[in-house]
Order: structure tokens, then sequence, then C-alpha cells
């Protein structure tokens, strides 16, 4: 599996180097398919979905489509998993963790994705990173009361009825993105170390300049910023 597991996005030319040494091309010789689903369920709503889409658009795919997760039970797997299977890169956004990870067991993504990923780089932004981890934060709490996923972390609650703490498990630690970053104040190194004590495993806290090369068994954290690696044993 090759994966490159960010924060903030291709944010710097260190990032966007090592997108493209484990594409073994120019990002411009790729062809990549974005999902951009996880920001319909932020505040921002469509506005916010296509922000991040027009973000993708600008990093300069040869070619890039587009596959909206909540369409996909609803329609033929031959209408969309050979255009995925055939792209170089699949490009997940950020958005809301838990909604994103209901659409990914909910379109049949999920259980696809294994397969995919032996051959197709997998980019992460945000939320769309913590998808390939062993699963996602939330308070046990407000589910049992309320039925409602909410990441206490960042006080992110999912919608009601569409919300899971599903995670692939592909990689074996979890992600905290947005270290120090003025758009999450909360994300802070105190939180940071909260997160990893009640994770109990190694959780790579990152800020918006910092990164996951995922290329095989080696991994190794790209960065012209701040990172940390808790609960390293």
């Amino acid at each position: 599996m090759k994966a490159l597991l960010t924060s903030a996005g291709l944010s710097n030319d260190s990032i966007r180097a090592a997108c493209a040494e484990l594409l073994g091309k120019p990002i411009e010789e790729a062809s990549a398919v974005q999902i951009v689903t996880a920001m319909y369920a932020m505040d921002e709503g469509v506005a916010g979905a296509w922000a991040m889409a027009e973000y993708f658009a600008g990093l300069g795919w040869r070619e890039l489509g587009l596959l909206e997760l909540t369409a996909l039970p609803s329609i033929d797997e031959a209408h969309w998993w050979p255009a995925l299977e055939s792209a170089d890169i699949l490009l997940v956004g950020g958005g809301v963790t838990m909604y994103l990870a209901y659409w990914f067991e909910r379109s049949g993504l999920a259980a696809r994705l294994p397969e995919l990923l032996e051959d197709t780089v997998y980019l992460g932004l945000s939320a769309g990173s913590l998808m390939l981890t062993p699963g996602q934060n939330h308070d046990p709490e407000r589910l049992a009361r309320d039925g409602i996923y909410h990441d206490d972390e960042y006080d992110e609650p999912a919608p009601k009825g569409a919300g899971s703490a599903w995670g692939a498990g592909l990689v074996d630690f979890a992600i905290r993105p947005h270290l120090g970053s003025d758009d999450f104040p909360m994300a802070d190194m105190a939180m940071m170390e909260r997160a990893a004590a009640k994770f109990g495993g190694p959780l790579y806290a990152l800020d918006d300049a910092s990164a996951i090369k995922v290329d095989g068994d080696r991994v190794e954290v790209v960065s012209e910023g701040t990172w940390k690696l808790l609960n390293a044993g």
C-alpha cells in the first residue's frame, strides 16, 4: 500500500514531492479521483464541498474525476468501480470524520478499499487521512444517550443516523491533524496528549505542514512544520 496521510493536503513542496514519489511520476501526469463527501456535513455544506473540489482540481492532475459516496448505494458498481480502479490516486478530502466513515461503509467502498489500494495511491486530507486508521474517536455517552457519533476532541458531531466509528485499520497508528492551527484552537499539544492516552497506541500529532508517507512497510513523516509521535513505545 502507498498512502500519503496529510493534515492539510499538499501544503508545501516536501509533501508534494512525496506524493510524486509514491506515484512514480509527476502529479501533472497522474489521473485522480476525488471524494469530497465529508464536507456536506460541515457548516459550510455545499460551498465547502465545492471549495474542497476546487482545491483538489488546482493541484494539477492530468485527469480528475469525482466520486460521490452518497450516490453509490443507488447505482450499479459497474458505473463507478472501473473508473476508480483505473485511477493512479484516490483523493479523500476532509470534513466531518464520522460522516465520511459512515458513507465509506454504506457505499461499499470500505469493503473494496484493500483491493483498490494494492495498486492505487491514497491521498488523505484531515478526515480523509483518518479513514485508514483503526477507528474514529467518539463520545460513547453521547452515542448511548442521543444516538449521535460525536468527536469530543474536535467538537464534531455526525448527523444523527449517519455516523460511524469505522476505520480501515490499514495502518496501526492514529492521527490527529491540525496541531496549532488557528482554525482548530482546541488542537494544541495538550489535546494531542490526551488523545494519545485514550487511544493507547502510537498516535501522530500533525500540523498543517506535516504528513505521513506510507510505502509498504515503511512509514516516515514528511514535514516543514511541527509534528510529534506519541506513545512511541
